[in-house]
């Protein structure tokens, strides 16, 4: 009985019953069913009972619906036979007295139920209100106060350009910094830090999320770190370029200060010299004056020369061809930096980074905002880099490609090894079982001399053994204890009902925004709970509109979307990180979204996400990206969706996060559907592959690395 009310409150209330928390609903649906309910004439007795909680739940836009609504339920249940029929009305034999049977003294008042604790008078709740707010107030302080040391330290950046005065060569060789603390926000990051890098290798940073990576770029970027040449070119690519009306292309050649500079100062003279060539009207002789024009001419010379020193000329085509590899078509090139989103600004700025050639570049997760052509045309511009760079970066595979040697980053401490990041991962493992090998040995010694110590320390005739002993305690080695980074773990919650399939279907589906061309066409899929489906292809061909097209945040424009009234989907991408309120905490962010849930519950859901202890008090604004993309996969999933859609979830995470989110999603007893180009996420998490290009969709029978080389081959 109650499935079948469930049925017809989803049916008459339509999508706007998905929106509301699953108890109301359930609330609803089982007082609407119970077998002594009575709907009254046109609904009435359902709109007494739920026509409220209608309202606030916002099923209905107002009273006056909600009594439409309600005379529908009534009609609906009718049919399905689950109204009580009204009893016939009969008139009584004789006279009832209601009073019978009851005392005829006072009644006595009933006492008060007692307390725990004082009872909050108005002033008292007044009270709390104003220190709620106060500490709102300081939270929020705090934060402006962050964004503006932030950006003054972006502000004290010095400006990198195109140096064209190396004599034929790089002037800065290798970098030695030695015995350096890094700090933010009074907390230790490194301490006593101490690394060479050496001219030409391309280093890979890692670490586990808020150990201070990205700081540590930083401080580099700032020269803040004593060992760096002051002579030495850092650039950091952390920010998109500012949006205006330059083009991209000129915005990249725009860092080559000295030939923008040259450039304009031949315009300048050529544009002087045509002025003074101008015959008068007197005598149609030249007014040139033949000394300032021999120093135009000669100045002429000098720039001219300087261009050519300097691959003036070629400039253009080297800036081409690096956005054309970063997926910039012409017509892109020649389109104005403001009408580009977030995303692509990053592109440019990347762009600008690689053109200029710095001593030493910083990039930290520079295939975020790269579709898989891009990033496999920058593995190949990386690894022919003929200087030194640090790249952050979560996708091993690129790690693996573009990268000479490790430095890891742990306990506050820095450590360096050649090769790439499965070798240093092989080395690692194997480093740590000899220490923990060593550690033991070393703790058994101890113990075998400390007991015969003990035992022997006061017997005369064991003095001299006792004292040897006790000076090979002294000198035996310290060996540290192993101490490991705590497990990561992704545990989404499963399901406790499951929609039967479809649980979405696409007929013949269409669909493109107002006012442009159609993006899709008669799209035919569907998707069940033991879907696993990843989506790929290049940037801007739509796959996130299709994400919105099956969570319902778009409508097709001809055909159908099916979606199971029952089904309740999870939608991951970066807007959701964005959005973060990061003046607050983790765990009063999670109290707002979900009001009236028990804290317990709040902080044991954020602890199934890898956000536990003290990291769920913290601010906001001090996590790490990793660490915050942790906090929106807990505010997504706590309703138990049984459909995840995630865009490019693996986005900001670590490698071991990384690893965690792909047991997670094995685990996970649910639909999923991802946009990712992590060649390593997709392998382990998913069985499906969907291609998506032309405004269609299409199964790719083959792995990703099968699509990976159709890719290369292709390009």
């Amino acid at each position: 009985m109650t499935e079948v009310a469930s049925s017809v409150v989803y049916e008459v209330l339509g999508r706007r019953a998905q929106d509301v928390d699953e108890p109301i609903m359930d609330y609803i649906i089982n007082v609407l069913a119970d077998e002594d309910f009575d709907f009254g004439e046109e609904g009435e007795g359902a709109f007494d009972a739920v026509g409220e909680l209608l309202v606030a739940a916002e099923c209905v836009s107002d009273f006056e619906e909600c009594r439409l609504v309600c005379s529908k339920l009534s009609d609906k249940f009718g049919k399905h036979g689950l109204v009580k029929p009204t009893p016939t009305v009969r008139s009584l034999a004789m006279p009832v007295r209601m009073n019978d049977g009851m005392d005829d003294g006072p009644v006595k008042k009933k006492k008060p139920e007692p307390v725990d604790g004082p009872l909050l008078t108005e002033r008292d709740l007044a009270k709390i209100e104003r220190r709620k707010k106060k500490d709102d107030r300081q939270r929020e302080l705090q934060y402006q106060q962050h964004v503006a040391e932030m950006e003054a330290a972006k502000a004290g950046m010095p400006t990198v350009s195109v140096n064209h005065d190396t004599g034929g060569g790089s002037a800065i060789r290798d970098i030695h910094m030695d015995n350096f603390n890094v700090s933010v926000g009074g907390r230790d990051l490194i301490v006593d830090g101490s690394i060479t890098l050496s001219f030409g290798r391309h280093y890979g940073l890692v670490g586990r999320n808020g150990t201070g990576k990205t700081t540590f770029l930083r401080y580099m970027a700032m020269h803040a770190i004593e060992g760096i040449p002051t002579n030495c070119q850092i650039l950091h690519v952390e920010q998109e370029v500012v949006g205006d009306k330059t083009t991209a292309l000129q915005c990249v050649l725009n860092t080559d200060i000295e030939r923008t500079k040259l450039l304009e100062e031949e315009i300048q003279i050529l544009a002087k010299q045509r002025e003074t060539e101008e015959p008068t009207a007197k005598d149609g002789m030249p007014t040139k004056d033949t000394v300032e024009g021999d120093l135009m001419s000669q100045r002429l010379e000098e720039i001219y020369k300087r261009l050519d020193a300097i691959d003036a000329y070629t400039a253009e085509a080297r800036a081409a061809s690096i956005l054309a590899g970063l997926s910039f078509t012409p017509e892109m090139q020649l389109k104005a930096t403001n009408t580009f989103s977030g995303g692509w600004r990053m592109r440019i700025a990347l762009a600008r980074a690689l053109f200029i050639e710095p001593d030493l570049l910083l990039l930290d997760e520079p295939t975020n905002h790269l579709d898989l052509h891009a990033v496999l045309w920058l593995e190949t511009y990386l690894t022919k880099w003929p200087k030194t760079f640090i790249v952050v970066s979560h996708a091993r595979e690129f790690l693996n490609t573009v990268v000479t040697d490790i430095i890891h980053l742990q306990n506050q401490k820095l450590s360096t090894y050649k090769g790439n990041y499965d070798i240093f991962e092989r080395t690692r493992e194997e480093q740590v079982k000899n220490q923990q090998k060593a550690f033991e040995s070393s703790e058994r010694s101890r113990s075998h001399m400390q007991a015969f110590i003990d035992k022997f320390r006061y017997n005369a005739k064991r003095a001299s053994l006792v004292q040897s002993r006790i000076k090979a305690l002294d000198r035996l080695a310290h060996v540290d204890q192993v101490i490991n980074d705590p497990d990561y773990k992704f545990e989404f919650p499963t399901p406790e009902d499951k929609p039967g399939p479809p649980i979405i279907s696409f007929s013949d589906a269409s669909f493109g925004y107002p006012g442009g061309p159609l993006l899709f066409r008669n799209l035919n899929f569907g998707i069940d709970l033991d879907s696993r489906i990843a989506m790929v292809g290049p940037n801007g061909i739509g796959k996130s509109t299709i994400l919105k097209l099956i969570s319902g945040d778009l409508q097709p424009s001809s055909g159908t979307v099916f979606r199971s009234a029952k089904v309740r989907v999870a939608v991951f991408s970066q807007h959701h990180v964005d959005g973060l309120d990061l003046s607050s905490n983790p765990l009063l962010y999670m109290m707002r979204c979900y009001p009236g849930v028990p804290e317990q519950k709040l902080r044991s859901h954020l602890g199934s996400l890898g956000v536990t202890g003290n990291l769920a008090l913290q601010p906001m604004y001090t996590l790490s990206g990793g660490q915050k993309s942790r906090v929106a996969f807990a505010k997504i999933t706590f309703k138990k969706p049984h459909l995840l859609l995630l865009d490019e979830p693996s986005n900001h995470l670590d490698l071991d996060a990384v690893e965690a989110l792909i047991q997670g999603l094995v685990l996970f007893q649910g639909g999923i559907c991802m946009v990712s180009h992590d060649e390593h996420l997709i392998s382990g998490s998913v069985d499906e592959l969907w291609v998506v290009s032309d405004g269609r969709i299409a199964p790719f029978h083959g792995t990703f690395h099968d699509y990976k080389k159709l890719l290369q081959s292709s390009t």
